[in-house]
């Protein structure tokens, strides 16, 4: 063969390895009570390292679902056909727990056990965990209505993927979605005019067209509604209990940036029969517990994204040379990573955080529930937002090699903005966090930052400057930059109590006492960037 073909100098495959491999994940799962995991969040780890498991991440993007509305005799069918690994990824999720399983766990740290296993197999796929998120969501807001989480409760928490239309009660286990947007509307979700007609039986009928509806193949659906008491959450399942097809008829699926594998359709409800969950008129308040336990996998997701983004920046430049060295052994690439880590630690350390305050504000812990609130917030909006940012840095690491979809770096880069926008994006959680202040959220919040008082100047500089913010008051405008500050507050406390030092002292620098440029890779001079990366793995 020619000498001009033989290959040098290129990079080996990134498999084979342990995603869960993760100082930073595994130090919050004992942090936060749930170390009995360990084991099996390895087991998943090193399966979600392997071949097989990112061809099938692979496979589920580049043949996405499609749409059926009808059969071959002009029957209206509405189904949505997938590649067959989706279902082979759900299964893997199913069986592991990721859905609604921690609700029927009894163990401490369940939750949080289930958030390392969301973040170590989301870096596999992360358009299938949009069914999987809404599973595990449902059962708060499902408990409004006992008698309904008394028969689907067990079903959906089972460990069993069992796809296809049928009567729910006749399978082994189930999924759950939620459709709440409509086109005049969106976030504004009081604006939905979506009409359901109590009968003499219970049940509603509901009619109505909304905009957004993902995952359209589940069981069961949350949809909100105006009932005669005003808006209201109900319960609506694909299939009726007489083995019926309930009418709810997909229109079209929609083609988006990235989420390539999830399917996100357009719903026409023409008298879907469903069952009230919650009061009449109470609508948002019922279905607001679902989408703030979504609102917990945006942030967990976007933490699994940077993840995924810097190991594989690491590994490319471990294995690539470029003048006459590795890529990262040269002072500028190292900064570069190291800036890339820090983001990364950070965000997966507040997301095991929340995880754990989600444990405990469960268990009756009233503090831990006001700071779960509030942060859970705060972290929707930051976290979720820097995933964009870090994922075109961790692409261009590789250089032109980065731009070509082989690399799995333009599916991440793609998929990074979703969770920013999924339940509310930048703006509503902004003024989501505006609210939870004024119901009493911002005593949480400083209680938490202060458990590091002393432990670093920098970081006790940002928390006299947050609380000189609180004081002055808050308005829209400036709600954005007064996240940001608590995000990052939040960030430096947890990392200067629990991070590694060289982790630690460079966030402060950068983030806090404000020696960072504007792209990534200006971190100051002084930090250990080879401590920093050598924690990526």
């Amino acid at each position: 063969m020619p000498a001009t073909h033989v290959v040098t100098n290129q990079v080996p495959p990134l498999v084979g390895h342990d995603v869960a491999a993760d100082a930073a994940l595994i130090e919050g799962l004992h942090r936060h009570g749930a170390g009995w995991a360990e084991d099996e969040l390895h087991e998943l780890g090193r399966l979600a390292g392997s071949e097989q498991a990112q061809e099938q991440g692979r496979l589920a993007n580049a043949y996405p679902p499609v749409l059926r509305t009808h059969d071959r005799y002009g029957n209206r069918i509405d189904e949505v056909e997938y590649h067959p690994v989706y279902h082979d990824l759900m299964t893997v999720a199913v069986e592991h727990g990721l859905h609604a399983a921690p609700w029927r766990d009894d163990r401490p740290g369940a939750h949080t056990a289930r958030a390392a296993r969301f973040y170590t197999w989301a870096q596999v796929e992360s358009g299938h965990g949009c069914p999987i998120s809404m599973t595990y969501a449902v059962i708060p807001a499902l408990r409004h209505n006992p008698s309904l989480a008394d028969r689907y409760e067990p079903l959906l928490a089972a460990t069993v993927y069992d796809p296809g239309l049928r009567v729910p009660d006749t399978k082994r286990g189930l999924t759950a979605g939620m459709s709440m947007t409509e086109k005049q509307g969106g976030s504004d979700v009081r604006a939905n005019t979506t009409q359901a007609r109590p009968r003499p039986d219970g049940s509603y009928l509901l009619t109505g067209h909304k905009w957004f509806t993902s995952a359209p193949m589940c069981d069961l659906f949350l949809v909100l509604a105006q009932a005669p008491g005003g808006l209201s959450c109900f319960l609506l399942p694909r299939v009726l209990p007489d083995g019926t097809r309930n009418r709810m008829h997909l229109q079209r699926l929609k083609d988006k940036l990235g989420n390539k594998s999830n399917a996100s359709s357009e719903v026409e409800y023409d008298d879907a029969v469903a069952w009230l969950v919650g009061d009449e008129g109470q609508g948002v308040a019922t279905i607001i517990q679902m989408v703030n336990m979504t609102r917990l996998d945006c942030v967990i997701g976007g933490a699994a994204g940077m993840r995924l983004g810097v190991v594989a920046a690491v590994h490319h430049a471990t294995h690539r040379q470029a003048f006459g060295a590795h890529l990262v052994d040269q002072p500028l690439m190292a900064n570069v990573l190291a800036d890339l880590a820090v983001e990364s630690e950070a965000a997966t350390t507040l997301a095991m955080r929340l995880a754990g305050a989600t444990d405990r504000a469960l268990a009756g812990d009233e503090s831990e529930a006001a700071f779960r609130r509030l942060g859970l917030a705060v972290s929707k909006y930051w976290v979720t937002k820097r995933a964009s940012a870090h994922a075109s840095e961790a692409l261009e690491c590789f250089g032109g090699n980065g731009y070509v979809e082989e690399s799995g770096m333009p599916r991440l880069y793609r998929d990074a903005p979703l969770n920013s926008i999924w339940e509310g994006s930048g703006n509503v959680a902004a003024l989501d966090v505006l609210r939870a202040m004024a119901s009493g959220g911002a005593d949480a919040l400083l209680a938490e930052v202060d458990a590091a008082e002393g432990a670093d100047a920098r970081l006790d500089s940002a928390v006299a400057d947050l609380r000189k913010r609180l004081a002055a008051g808050q308005d829209q405008a400036t709600a954005r930059r007064l996240v940001e500050r608590m995000a990052l507050t939040l960030q430096g406390s947890l990392l200067v109590r629990y991070g590694h030092p060289a982790v630690a002292d460079a966030f402060c620098a950068s983030r806090l006492d404000g020696d960072w440029g504007v792209a990534f890779g200006t971190l100051p001079s002084g930090v250990d960037t080879r401590a920093i990366v050598a924690r990526v793995g």
